[in-house]
Parts: structure tokens; sequence; C-alpha cells
């Protein structure tokens, strides 16, 4: 059934990035409801750990007739699906689900690495996939990019506002202003400039971003944040004074400008 690495646990990997952890609530306040369906127990019990120290809500299926009821009393905000289960497959679920109406974010777990098999579970209407053995964090930062993607969540944070200079990004509304000046940005530039302005005057390593924002594994590529940092400047430094810096052989940094 594939395998969950727990080399890289939830409170290890936080504390390893040197920031507050943002909590994740619904936008009532009470905590994100997670529904995890896998019938391998070891796996579930590890995921329920690192979704629990995200002070979410978590309940278990291990096969998708008990995630249909589960679904329908718990009404989960996310739900973590596997496609191989003993009775009825994980695209088989979700087809029901969305059939009764359930719209939130699903996330496929598989032990295969076709990608026409991937490519069928997003067709079929899920939001994203992670490959069997893949790590906590990595997990859990997908489950937080599609929930806040999904406007499911919003940060238990006292300021959701980010200045730096005259760039000001709100992480409620997922507004950016520069010096008055709306800016539009996709949802990975809008992530990759929020990465940069909670860490300003502080440079951010390819490697890092790459972590972070995507929390992919590109083969050790690093052109797609060469190429994301260049349309970010298009959109925040075109015309004006540069804040989106890079540093030879080191990385990227945003700080004011001056």
């Amino acid at each position: 059934m594939g395998s969950v690495s727990i080399s890289d646990r939830p409170n290890e990997g936080a504390s390893s990035r040197n920031q507050p952890r943002t909590v994740l609530r619904r936008p009532d306040g009470s905590a994100i409801r997670v529904l995890v369906v896998d019938d391998e127990a070891t796996l579930t019990d590890l995921l329920s750990m690192a979704l629990h120290y995200e002070s979410w809500e978590v309940r278990t299926a291990p096969n998708g007739q008990q995630a249909l009821t589960l679904a329908r009393e718990f009404k989960p905000d996310v739900v973590v699906l596997d496609i191989m289960l003993p009775d009825i497959d994980g695209l088989q679920v979700l087809g029901r689900m969305r059939a009764d109406g359930y719209e939130a974010p699903v996330l496929f777990l598989t032990a295969k690495d076709a990608l026409d098999d991937r490519i069928a579970g997003l067709t079929a209407g899920g939001d994203d996939y992670v490959t069997k053995p893949f790590s906590l964090e990595e997990l859990v930062a997908r489950l937080r990019g599609l929930l806040r993607r999904s406007r499911t969540a919003i940060a238990d944070a006292s300021d959701p506002i980010l200045t730096v200079g005259d760039l000001v990004l709100d992480e409620d509304s997922y507004e950016v202003h520069r010096d008055g000046e709306p800016v539009s940005l996709t949802a990975t530039e809008f992530e990759l400039l929020r990465f940069l302005m909670r860490n300003p005057r502080r440079v951010l390593s390819k490697a890092q971003i790459l972590d972070r924002v995507w929390s992919y594994d590109f083969g050790g590529s690093s052109s797609v944040v060469e190429l994301y940092i260049s349309y970010l400047r298009k959109k925040i430094d075109a015309g004006r004074t540069p804040m989106i810096h890079t540093v030879r052989g080191a990385g990227y940094m945003v700080k004011a400008a001056t």
C-alpha cells in the first residue's frame, strides 16, 4: 500500500523553518475538519498525529463506504483520500461525494507513479495528489495550500496585513497593493510573495522557496522559482524602484525600496 516518511515529523519541520506556524481555522473560528480515508492503520495514525498538531479535528475511515457515511455526518473541510481502497476505489468515492453536493477540496493519495493515474484523479474532481511514500510535512503543506486557495480557512493571526515598505499584502482578502495601487497576482504568485514578505531582508534559497511555496519535488530543478520571480518582478517592480532582489549564488529577498 506504500508508506509515509516519518523522518520529517511536523514539529521538527516547523522548528527548522525558524518562523511561527500560523493556525488555520474555519471562518467561524472553529477547528478545520479533515477526513482521512485509507485502509492502512499505521498511515492514518501518523496523518492524524500530524493534523492534530495543526489544531485540526480529524476523522478516519478504512474504506469507501465508511468514508461516504462520515462525509455526510462530519462535513469535512478537506478530504485526504487514498485511491486504492478495499471496497470501492477513491475515484468512485469522490464521484459520489460530488454527486451529494460536496464541493470542498480533496487530496488523493496514490501508490501509483503513472501520469495517467494522476490525471484521472484530478479530472475526476480531485484538487491535488501525493504519491506514496511522502513526508508528513509535505502533505500538511499541500492541505494548508488547498484550504487557503478554496477560502475554506482563515489565518488565526492578530494581524493579517504584511507590510514591507510601500508593498502591502492582506492574507485574509488576498489583496496586494504597492504604493496604493492594486497588484493582481495568481494564487502561486501570491504564495511566493507572501513567503518573501514574511521574511523581509532575509535571503531565501531556491530550495527553501520550492519546499515552502510548491511542496513538490522538482528533481532539483530551480527554473520554476526563477520563472515565478520574474513574474513577480514584472508586476511588483515594473516602473518602480526594485524590491525583489537576487543574491547571486544564495537566493532571493524582498526589502523596502530606498
